[in-house]
């Protein structure tokens, strides 16, 4: 029968498919336009099942705050190629799911891919992509931060997201994405070494040990050794204690305290792709 090209282009809007599958998908349906668009998510489906055993090691990584600057999220949206992680459809599809996420201020992974997005599940839109883009998609990463005070950062490229939180609302905003851009910079793992798990700390004091038995370290000194090379490892992963890369001859917190002597950090979220 005869498709129009009217048919073919509200199609394509309604589902972001290609021309020619649109076409193809009104063909099939005989004209009937709500038929056309399940055989299109149909597609999705049957390409996703296909490619459920694919590595989607590509991606965008997202951060972004709400208005009140209290709440933040990053979200990461995986497929299979760099060509398709720098598509402006891609990195826009992305940017819906997180902007519901913060609206909903979403809970966990499982709470965004049940938020409605058009009438359906992020879920059911993340595998209906895989079908019209034909590659492997999968939201894989899903962090919020509740603060007085967020600050997101986005490394250009899309590749590695932050956000830091702080313990009040008056906060400079280049002091904030300065310490944004240090959970980027230096991965940190804690705010503090009060707040890395100790089963994190003793696995270190462990490594530190055998590391001194095999240079030959005598066993009674072990303990003592291995406690001071976890002091210095609290200075490089814990990010109050962690020398400011922009200055070299200051730790964070003295960073901080340079410009407010009350201001604290509360927590942060990074994530990286590929880095």
């Amino acid at each position: 029968m005869d498709i129009s090209t009217a048919d073919v282009v509200k199609l394509r809007k309604v589902t972001g498919a290609g021309m020619m599958d649109c076409k193809n998908a009104l063909t099939q349906a005989e004209g009937d336009f709500d038929r056309a668009i399940e055989i299109i998510r149909e597609r999705g489906k049957l390409v996703a099942s296909k490619r459920a055993d694919r590595e989607a090691t590509e991606g965008v990584v997202l951060a972004k705050v709400t208005a009140d600057k209290k709440f933040g999220a990053v979200v990461v949206l995986n497929c299979e190629t760099d060509f398709v992680a720098k598509n402006e459809n891609f990195i826009g599809f992305t940017e819906k799911i997180i902007d519901l996420a913060l609206d909903n201020r979403a809970e966990d992974l499982q709470s965004v891919l049940a938020l409605n997005l058009d009438g359906r599940t992020i879920e059911q839109q993340v595998m209906e992509q895989t079908g019209v883009i034909g590659e492997k998609i999968e939201l894989s990463f899903y962090g919020k931060l509740n603060a007085e005070y967020v600050m997101a950062y986005i490394h250009p490229g899309n590749k590695l997201a932050t956000l830091a939180g702080f313990n009040k609302q008056e906060v400079e905003l280049q002091v904030a994405k300065d310490v944004a851009m240090q959970v980027a910079a230096m991965s940190p793992i804690a705010v503090d070494k009060d707040s890395v798990p100790q089963a994190v700390v003793e696995k270190e004091l462990e490594i530190a040990k055998e590391k001194f038995r095999l240079e030959g370290k005598s066993e009674n000194m072990l303990d003592k050794i291995a406690m001071g090379a976890v002091q210095k490892w609290f200075a490089e992963v814990t990010l109050n204690n962690q020398v400011y890369v922009k200055d070299g001859k200051i730790t964070i917190k003295e960073f901080l305290a340079q410009h407010d002597k009350t201001l604290a950090i509360t927590g942060f979220v990074r994530y990286s792709l590929n880095l």
